[in-house]
C-alpha cells in the first residue's frame, strides 16, 4: 500500500508540474502505458493471497482511476492555456489604421479612348459602338472598297468564313450608322473600338489595334469643316501650339483624300529624331466622305456632303507619352501600366 501512495505522490507532483500538452502525454504513458509502474501493481496481484487481492486490486484501479482524472483535468488546462496564447499572438489592434488594398488604374489605350470621346461629345457627337465580327460588305462593300481591292484578300484579313470577318476598320460601324440613320441629317458621330488584321507583331505594327473614327453627314460640310475638326483635337492631344497640315492621299472610302500631320511637339517643328527631322508626325488619315458611299446608304450626294476620319489610338497614346513599343500596351506589365492615372 505505501508503493501506490508514494507512486501518487509522485505522478501528482509531476502532473501539476508539466507545461505542455505534449509532455502531459509522455506522463500519461510513462504512467498508465503498458509498461508503466500501474501495470507493474497489476501484474503483482498474483503473489497475494485470497484475502489481500481485492483489496490490493480495488487501490490499483483507484490509483488509475486518479492518475487518469488528474491527466484530463491538466490537459483541459494547457489547452486553456494554449488557446489564450494563440488569442493574444493573433490579436488585431483595431485602433491602427486599415491597410488599403492596391487599386488599379485605367489602361492608356482607354485613357486616351475617353479623352477623345470627351473631345468629341463636346463638339455634339455621339459615340457609337458596334461588333467585332461583321459582314464582308458593310466592312468593305459600303466602303466602296472593290471585290478586287487587296484588303478583302483572306492573306490580309481575318475570315470568319466567306461573308463574315473580323472588322478591319471601325468604318462598318459608320456604314451602319449611315443605313439606320438615312435619310436624315445632320449625322455627327465617333466610333471607337479595336480592329484587326493580319499583320506581324514588331515595334511599330500588332494584329490588333484600337482605332476611333468619326463622321460627319450634312448639307455643305467641306475639307475646311474637317480640317477645324482636326486642328482643334491636335491642339488639346499634344498641346495648343501644334498645327497640322494636309497632304494628298488615297482612300476608298474618301474623295478628296488626305494625310493629316502634326507639328512635332518635341521639337516644335524644328526637326529631330522623333519626327524624322521633317517637323511633322503623321497621325491619321481623312477625307470628303465618298458619293458612292452616300448613294449606298441612300442619300443624294447632290444634296448633302460630309467628311470621315480614323484615328489610330495606339499611336496617338506613343506620340502623347513618348511610348516607342506597340507591344507594351498588351504584355500586362503591371509595371508599364502603372505609370498611367489619368489623362490630361
Amino acid at each position: 500500500m505505501k508503493t501506490i501512495e508514494e507512486l501518487l505522490q509522485e505522478a501528482t507532483q509531476k502532473i501539476q508540474d508539466v507545461k505542455d500538452s505534449s509532455s502531459l502525454n509522455d506522463l500519461r504513458i510513462l504512467y498508465l502505458g503498458k509498461k508503466g509502474p500501474v501495470q507493474e501493481l497489476m501484474k503483482g496481484m498474483k503473489d497475494l493471497s485470497k484475502e489481500e487481492k481485492p483489496i490490493f486490486g480495488q487501490k490499483v484501479n483507484q490509483l488509475k482511476q486518479d492518475l487518469s482524472k488528474m491527466i484530463e483535468e491538466k490537459k483541459e488546462q494547457l489547452a486553456a492555456l494554449e488557446m489564450q496564447k494563440k488569442i493574444e499572438s493573433e490579436k488585431i489592434d483595431i485602433t491602427l489604421p486599415g491597410r488599403k488594398p492596391e487599386l488599379g488604374n485605367a489602361h492608356p489605350l482607354n485613357l486616351v479612348r475617353q479623352e477623345l470621346e470627351d473631345l468629341f461629345i463636346g463638339l455634339g457627337y455621339q459615340v457609337i459602338e458596334g461588333d467585332d465580327i461583321v459582314d464582308d460588305e458593310y466592312c468593305f462593300e459600303r466602303a466602296n472598297i472593290p471585290k478586287d481591292h487587296p484588303a478583302r484578300d483572306m492573306q490580309d484579313s481575318l475570315y470568319i468564313d466567306p461573308n463574315r470577318l473580323l472588322r478591319t476598320h471601325t468604318t462598318a460601324i459608320q456604314m451602319v450608322v449611315l443605313e439606320e440613320s438615312a435619310p436624315n441629317l445632320p449625322i455627327k458621330v465617333v466610333c471607337p473600338g479595336k480592329v484587326y488584321r493580319r499583320d506581324d507583331d514588331d515595334a511599330t505594327h500588332s494584329h490588333q489595334f484600337m482605332q476611333m473614327e468619326g463622321l460627319v453627314i450634312g448639307e455643305k460640310v467641306t475639307l475646311a469643316d474637317l480640317k477645324g475638326t482636326l486642328e482643334f483635337m491636335a491642339k488639346k492631344l499634344f498641346g495648343q501650339d501644334r498645327q497640322i497640315r494636309f497632304r494628298p492621299s488615297y482612300f476608298p472610302f474618301t474623295e478628296p483624300s488626305v494625310e493629316v500631320d502634326v507639328s512635332c511637339h518635341i521639337c516644335n517643328g524644328k526637326g529631330c529624331p522623333t519626327c524624322k527631322g521633317t517637323g511633322w508626325i503623321e497621325i491619321l488619315g481623312a477625307g470628303e466622305v465618298h458619293p458612292n458611299v452616300l448613294k449606298m446608304a441612300g442619300y443624294d450626294p447632290e444634296k448633302c456632303s460630309g467628311f470621315a476620319f480614323g484615328v489610330g489610338i495606339e499611336r496617338v497614346a506613343m506620340l502623347k507619352y513618348g511610348i516607342d513599343d506597340i507591344r507594351h500596351f498588351y504584355t500586362n506589365d503591371k509595371r508599364f501600366n502603372s505609370t498611367f492615372k489619368r489623362y490630361e
